[in-house]
């Protein structure tokens, strides 16, 4: 099953509350996919929770996008119950002036023979934060564990910032694990190059921000990877909020 949504909202006048609650439970040899695009305008705090539980032989992804928002607080969460469970979560995160996208993943571990992978993408710009706050965890008892975690960074001027805050709390010695972490900027060579086949600046930062994102994007069906990469494009215009 492949359940997807979008989220969007205009702006107002005053602060606004999205708090959702989402729940995915995975019954054993199933697989879901649960992805979702949020874009809000800048008066909106995003304070979410969301959680899935994956049972024996099941596999959940976890396939995530924010863009806007004053404040973005979202951490999918993925118990990995029974033996042969398989977690992976794409997240994605862009922030712009103003803005706080203060997100991650967590996978526990609380079965044998399981596999978790986590991959997160930030791109923050004009002064905004983006933040990676993720957890991993596996328990006593859950043997032959492989799990990894990767999340990049891309700061796109000297004024915004990027903060990572992994917490990594292993209990059984039968473990591989690893963890990857990239912080940094847009090459000006590359930007020279794009320009000397006849783009602008503007459209060369564009399209280095969006291979920089394709994990994420390659991942959605068609239709909805052009309305991102179109989301993305309005966002480094200054155009979103």
């Amino acid at each position: 099953m492949h359940y997807i949504e979008g989220c969007t909202a205009p702006i107002y006048a005053t602060d606004s509350l999205h708090a959702a609650v989402v729940e995915v439970i995975a019954l054993p040899g199933s697989k879901v996919r649960y992805t979702t695009i949020q874009n809000w305008s800048n008066d909106v705090y995003n304070l979410v929770t969301k959680r899935a539980h994956a049972h024996t032989n099941s596999r959940v992804e976890w396939i995530d996008a924010n863009t806007g928002s004053r404040l973005t607080m979202k951490y999918p969460a993925i118990y990995l119950r029974g033996e042969g469970a398989t977690a992976d979560i794409i997240s994605v995160a862009v922030a712009g002036k103003g803005q706080h996208q203060d997100t991650g993943a967590k996978a526990i571990h609380l079965a044998k023979n399981t596999r978790s992978r986590i991959v997160s993408k930030s791109v923050s710009k004009d002064g905004g934060r983006a933040t990676y706050r993720g957890s991993l965890k596996v328990m006593p008892g859950a043997t032959n564990v492989v799990a990894s975690v990767r999340c990049d960074a891309l700061m796109l001027d000297d004024i915004s910032r990027s903060d990572t805050y992994p917490y990594i709390d292993i209990q059984e010695d039968d473990t591989t694990m690893t963890h990857e972490a990239v912080v940094g900027k847009i090459s000006a060579d590359q930007i020279f190059y794009l320009m000397s086949r006849g783009l602008t600046e503007n459209e060369s930062q564009n399209l280095i921000v969006q291979g920089f994102l394709e994990v994420f994007t390659k991942e959605l069906p068609m239709e909805y990877a052009i309305e991102f990469n179109r989301l993305v494009k309005l966002e480094m215009e200054g155009s979103l909020g």
